[in-house]
């Protein structure tokens, strides 16, 4: 593993263990040239995902993307760490376990969107209010009285 501190190619596992979601092994490492030490995260990757963007545009699906979409929405309210880690990696799991090489942007949207309503509402709301491109207020208050009605009905 590449140092990135001085970029030197070996560097020595101190300790492993799983993530709390079991869905990775956290290993803290030291290099064996500058001796700083710095953590890695090992996931499983079951098979290659291509997104397919708006226009047709494509690119690798990308696990980083994901989690910063989530945490964007769930930024300054009250859901743990854990629990945005577990939707993403349900998230995860669910694209990779499809069979399918190529899956829709908006198939994903939709599964963030399931992810959100169940942990937060108002995450659930600002996720949709860019995934859904609301161009004003009205837009908001429309969703927002959906999502209103739908609670009231549980």
């Amino acid at each position: 593993m590449r140092c990135p501190f001085c970029a030197h190619d070996d560097s020595q596992v101190k300790d492993s263990r799983p993530t709390e979601d079991n869905a990775a092994i956290r290993r803290r490492r030291q290099c064996s040239s500058c001796g700083a030490r710095f953590t890695t995260f090992e996931r499983v990757q079951l098979r290659e995902v291509t997104i397919i963007k708006s226009g047709d545009r494509r690119e690798a699906f990308d696990r980083e993307k994901l989690e910063q979409s989530v945490a964007l929405a769930c930024r300054k309210r009250n859901v743990l760490q854990d629990r945005l880690d577990q939707l993403v990696s349900g998230i995860q799991r669910q694209i990779e376990t499809l069979g399918e090489a190529e899956i829709a942007s908006a198939r994903i949207g939709e599964m963030v969107m399931d992810g959100l309503r169940q942990l937060d509402t108002v995450a659930y709301i600002r996720f949709a209010s860019v995934y859904r491109d609301f161009n004003e207020a009205k837009d908001f208050e429309d969703f927002a009285s959906t999502v209103r009605d739908a609670g009231a009905g549980e």
